[in-house]
């Protein structure tokens, strides 16, 4: 078994409140990212699973084992929770080869020399650093020693594998072709996998679930996909990418969908409802959001799609660059920012410019209604 519990979990640094009671798991074989901007208690609460930060209180359990206890006093080391653990820095050592390196937790787990030069090469082979066996670490790029990171992290085959950023020091097509190796590795070998980062991309195209976290908190745990297009508060919103949120009222609910009312655009929008409304009542202050990519916009001689929302607006300022272009536009008296792919802006026929009089159009299903209040966090 190798589920990760963590329960009731808190962390402080004098006066200041790195984790907050978080409460979340991992089921055995599962990936989940761990993901928020810098200084949310993400770090913070890989490394109290680790075992290299005491916690100032909470629970944490590895299958029926506990690791941390603050009621009972228990507090299991480091190398006896049979983690294995990636770090941002590579931390290897410049005096040993990669073979060494890979070996070094197989020695300490006393596994006969013959035995564990025949694991670490095929812990190499199999992440394409056979060939460098010999070679000292420091010797290699950063993407193959980020590789041999991951390679003395998997070779003792840990029931749970932690990652704390391990991607932030590469370029961008090394990032790409490691973290195809993580998850190639994680899904041969099934590890229970906990990853932490800032990178919202990188966390979609790895984790089965994510949990985004502020101030300490667990914000919302769900699907990619959920977490992208269903946030259920604004901080959310905004690390996932809804560029506009509009404050506005609820003014009709029914089974399937939800009005809002937003006064500085002189609008009422009628949405799909999501489980984000299910704590909302009519009278209720909420966010009407949407990204900018979710929107289009129109001028005289072109036509909305049927069945989109349509608003009246003005053309204030417009960039390009060069994948897309972005419209500054105002709405009444609110601001609106929407973004033009390369393939619209290369087909479209009319001229769209700053001063000019158009229309945005949005797809219902592409926009969302959250509770203005921020939330005290949710349980994962």
């Amino acid at each position: 078994m190798s589920e990760i519990t963590v329960r009731k979990l808190v962390k402080t640094f004098g006066d200041h409140r790195a984790i907050a009671g978080a409460d979340f798991s991992v089921s055995e074989g599962e990936f989940v990212a761990l993901v928020g901007e810098s200084g949310c208690g993400k770090t913070t609460t890989l490394r109290c699973i680790a075992g290299l930060e005491s916690p100032t209180a909470g629970n944490i359990e590895i299958g029926d084992r506990t690791i941390f206890d603050s009621d009972r006093r228990v507090e299991v080391p480091p190398e006896a929770r049979e983690i294995g653990m990636v770090f941002q820095s590579y931390a290897l050592w410049p005096h040993m080869t990669v073979l060494e390196t890979v070996m070094y937790p197989l020695r300490r787990h006393r596994l006969a020399r013959s035995a564990a030069i025949e694991r670490a090469l095929d812990t190499l082979d199999a992440l394409g650093l056979k060939q460098y066996a010999k070679r000292s670490s420091s010797s290699l790029s950063g993407g193959q020693q980020q590789r041999v990171a991951l390679a003395r992290a998997l070779v003792s085959q840990p029931q749970v594998m932690l990652y704390d950023e391990p991607l932030s020091n590469l370029d961008p097509s090394l990032r790409r072709n490691v973290r195809d190796e993580i998850l190639r590795m994680h899904q041969e070998n099934g590890t229970t996998s906990l990853y932490v980062t800032h990178d919202l991309e990188e966390a979609m195209f790895l984790a089965d679930r994510v949990i985004v976290m502020q101030h300490g908190m667990l914000e919302q745990s769900g699907p990619p996909s959920e977490i992208f297009s269903r946030p259920t508060s604004e901080f959310v919103a905004r690390f996932v990418g809804f560029e506009n949120l509009l404050e506005g009222r609820l003014v009709e609910t029914d089974a399937t969908t939800l009005s809002v009312r937003v006064e500085r655009m002189d609008q009422t929008f009628r949405v799909p409802r999501t489980d984000a409304g299910a704590s909302m009542a009519v009278g209720d202050d909420v966010l009407f959001g949407f990204r900018a990519d979710n929107a289009q916009v129109f001028v005289q001689g072109e036509e909305p799609p049927l069945g989109h929302l349509v608003v009246p607006a003005r053309i204030e300022r417009t960039t390009f660059f060069g994948s897309r272009n972005e419209f500054w536009l105002t709405a009444g008296a609110a601001s609106i920012r929407v973004a033009e792919s390369e393939r619209e802006y290369r087909t479209r026929s009319e001229v769209r410019a700053a001063g000019m009089e158009a229309r945005i159009a949005l797809d219902p299903e592409l926009c969302v209604v959250i509770p203005r209040a921020t939330s005290e966090g949710a349980r994962a």
